[in-house]
């Protein structure tokens, strides 16, 4: 039977690129959305190897209900994400901006992961990817001019790196993507297509068994964290 891969955000931009790039790979796909309705149309883009789910990555019960209900996903990847404070400094940023961003890109993907990946343990097998950015990497620079955005990245990565250790051995990979900018309603005017973009992460989402797992990744190379 083909793997099944669970994409969050996955109603439009990158996430919808995903599902159809997993999609065309062989995967069934479920495309989730905070909005039902939104991630139906999604899905019926793509075909009969998708379907929709109602998934909020910020409700505790909606993630709890839609991990009830897909008890089969083998691939997991956390794309769902804000940029919410572009133009602002650390010194100046609205705190309630920053808590509004940790709790899409960091706390969002870490319930998500949280909600399905022990089951990929108990099976012996999955693929976990988290959506990071290079803003997030102590080694390129953090971005000042979007703090939040940037600090909840550099935590993805720490989370990619934990939740690698603890699953080390079990058949389970995780691994953060760096996809570049990619133009989508965030940065309109970027100048890779999330079709592009979307190969680099369905890559990582596939990986063989001997793949790397706790790394961050842009185009299949390792990047300084």
């Amino acid at each position: 039977m083909p793997h099944t891969a669970l994409i969050t955000g996955a109603n439009r931009g990158l996430g919808l690129a995903v599902a159809a790039e997993l999609a065309d790979r062989g995967l069934d796909v479920v495309l989730t959305a905070r909005d039902f309705d939104a991630a139906a149309k999604a899905a019926a883009e793509i075909g009969t190897a998708a379907r929709p789910c109602e998934l909020d990555v910020t409700d505790p019960a909606s993630v709890a209900r839609a991990a009830a209900e897909l008890t089969e996903v083998d691939v997991l990847v956390c794309n769902a994400g804000v940029l919410l404070d572009g133009g602002h400094e650390p010194l100046t940023v609205p705190l309630e901006l920053v808590e509004r961003t940790l709790s899409v890109n960091l706390l969002g993907g870490w319930r998500t992961a949280q909600a399905f990946v022990p089951a990929m343990v108990r099976r012996g097998w999955g693929r976990v990817v988290f959506l990071s950015s290079a803003t997030g990497s102590f080694e390129l620079g953090l971005w000042l001019g979007a703090p939040a955005y940037s600090l909840s990245k550099t935590a993805v990565n720490g989370l990619t790196t934990m939740l690698a250790r603890q699953t080390e051995g079990t058949g389970v990979l995780v691994n953060a993507v760096n996809p570049g900018q990619v133009r989508t309603r965030m940065v309109p005017n970027a100048p890779r297509g999330p079709e592009e973009a979307a190969v680099d992460i369905a890559d990582v989402a596939t990986l063989p068994d001997n793949g790397p797992t706790g790394a961050f990744l842009r185009s299949g190379q390792r990047i300084p964290w």
